[in-house]
């Protein structure tokens, strides 16, 4: 199926690895054009001389700190003619209550939850004025599915769903959509480093942390590839009436409100 993206500008954050690396690859199958955006320099450069090699595309990189004064404003300058933009960095720590002091939390949240409104306020600006473009945030399933021992990550994930659903929910009258994903456990190496350190909390041995794999539905966690295929079509003109809405592609973790 032709996704009718090849030639739109792409700008993903948090791109160097992970599903942000993922999404760059699944774009760049399509011919969009990317911008790679990102803290560090060497795996940007890296990412982007393979994407250009496999897939004879233009790949622009730019290594910032987003939590840094200014540094979305540097986006704006160098590269405010995007098409897309997928919000994708950030990565609040995992802990209950009193894991997390104030500190950790302000500094999960200031990159992810203000890092993503941040950018939607200076893109959403330019894209008015050109009347189109597409927002997705990637922001997880912590947001629905309440984390005892994730509870900044819960709290901040639920903040950018309502935020989500709140500017999507109007945008269509400026000719741009708004849509977020919530992912539940993807095969990265953040989850397996979540997992390890439940295991070693439950069980004694970080090792075990494939016992908690196979809790999950088909006895694995998402594949990145499977997470950014979604992204791919909700940004595409295939998806043109899609707005204001949240997609969670857990296996249906989030569903199973199961008492056994």
């Amino acid at each position: 199926m032709d996704m009718q993206l090849a030639g739109k500008v792409v700008l993903i954050t948090g791109a160097s690895q992970g599903i942000g690396a993922g999404l760059a690859e699944a774009f760049a199958q399509e011919k969009a054009s990317l911008v790679l955006v990102a803290r560090s320099a060497e795996k940007l450069q890296a990412l982007a001389h393979g994407l250009e090699a496999r897939h004879k595309i233009s790949v622009r990189s730019l290594s910032v700190d987003l939590t840094q004064a200014g540094a979305v404003d540097t986006l704006i300058k160098k590269f405010g003619d995007i098409d897309i933009l997928v919000n994708n960095a950030g990565s609040i720590p995992g802990g209950n209550l009193w894991d997390i002091d104030a500190e950790r939390w302000r500094e999960g949240w200031e990159l992810k939850v203000m890092g993503y409104i941040d950018m939607c306020r200076a893109f959403y600006k330019h894209m008015r004025e050109r009347g189109h473009g597409v927002i997705l945030n990637n922001i997880g399933n912590g947001g629905e599915t309440y984390d005892f021992d994730y509870i900044a990550g819960t709290s901040g994930n639920a903040a950018l769903m309502a935020f989500t659903r709140a500017l999507g929910g109007k945008s269509l009258l400026h000719g741009i959509r708004v849509v977020g994903v919530n992912p539940g456990p993807v095969a990265t190496e953040r989850i397996e480093k979540i997992l390890r350190k439940r295991a070693q909390e439950a069980f004694g041995d970080a090792e075990q942390y494939v016992k908690l794999l196979e809790k999950l539905p088909l006895g694995r966690a998402a594949t990145v590839q499977e997470i950014a295929d979604l992204f791919v079509f909700l940004a595409s003109p295939r998806s043109s009436y899609t707005s204001g809405v949240i997609f969670t592609v857990d296996g249906g973790i989030t569903s199973n409100k199961s008492i056994t």
